[in-house]
């Protein structure tokens, strides 16, 4: 054992319980990232000049071409709520509880027991997102691109979270910053959870943020949401080398293999694509639309 350790912080997952109602930690952590990632989106909503210019015959004034207003983006977060919670339980357990279909199907619904995936809440993201671009009839990738630019928001609160309620921590090791998890054992971990913190929330998140003030990657349609997903992807793939995987998969190959990494190569090729159809390399097939007007007036 290492001479020098972290002691694990003593934070209560419950935040205050009275009688059978408990706000937790990790309840807070998604409003937390739900509802800043909302205000966000608002916000680049109302910041003009990181946005092309309108198509306009004659151009008077410099005129935003916004994919959606602030009104559609409110409705839209409860479509993006529900596709987190939704396809972050569906994920959990297709992915790695698959057992629970048929021996406990009432858990499939507890998801206050914990358990969320979140190549699931992903996917589930992208079907409630879509769903609401085609009923309201908006650009679906360009919707896309600021939902991904404000993504590293909730994935930062949903790591710490992580953290608090000693979850998912990582493989044992001996250097100075290993932590001794109260449900690890005895011997000290790398806090693999404020490792993603910091990757996949913090830096991701000025890494789009660079993209979409400096280099206007919103002119680019697709560009920021394949940026995001390359980046999710590398940072979750690095971070699996120091995580322990769930212990009833284990190593899908060799000792190193998890399937973290399985999950997330494949948003790694679609990042790929994403970005590769704005350069002026890409197939006449895979080049993105031309850029319209779009979102709803009330």
């Amino acid at each position: 054992m290492p001479m020098f350790v972290i002691p694990f912080p003593e934070i209560d997952p419950i935040l205050f319980q009275i009688g059978p109602f408990a706000i937790r930690w990790y309840a807070l952590a998604y409003i937390a990232g739900l509802v800043l990632g909302w205000r966000y989106i608002v916000k680049l909503l109302t910041t003009p000049h990181i946005w092309p210019p309108s198509n306009q015959k004659k151009k008077v004034k410099f005129v935003p071409n916004m994919p959606a207003t602030p009104l559609d983006i409110d409705d839209l977060l409860v479509w993006i709520t529900l596709g987190v919670i939704l396809g972050g339980r569906i994920g959990y357990v297709l992915f790695y509880q698959p057992a629970m279909i048929f021996q406990e199907p009432a858990r499939i619904f507890a998801v206050w027991q914990g358990g969320m995936s979140f190549h699931g809440g992903f996917l589930g993201v992208i079907v409630g997102g879509a769903l609401f671009c085609l009923k309201h009839k908006l650009d679906i990738i360009r919707v896309g691109d600021l939902v991904a630019a404000t993504a590293p928001i909730g994935l930062f609160f949903g790591r710490i979270a992580n953290f608090i309620n000693s979850e998912l921590w990582g493989r044992t090791t001996d250097m100075p910053w290993g932590v001794i998890f109260p449900n690890g054992g005895p011997l000290p971990r790398h806090p693999s959870q404020l490792y993603e913190a910091f990757l996949e929330g913090i830096v991701l998140f000025i890494v789009l943020r660079l993209s979409t003030h400096h280099a206007r990657s919103l002119f680019k349609p697709g560009f920021t949401m394949g940026l995001f997903m390359i980046g999710y992807g590398a940072s979750r793939i690095v971070i699996e080398f120091f995580r322990k995987p769930d212990a009833h998969i284990g190593y899908l190959a060799g000792d190193f293999v998890t399937m973290g990494m399985i999950l997330s190569l494949p948003m790694i090729l679609a990042g790929a694509a994403f970005v590769w159809r704005t350069s002026a390399h890409a197939p006449s097939w895979l080049l993105p639309r031309p850029l319209s007007n779009s979102g709803r007036q009330k």
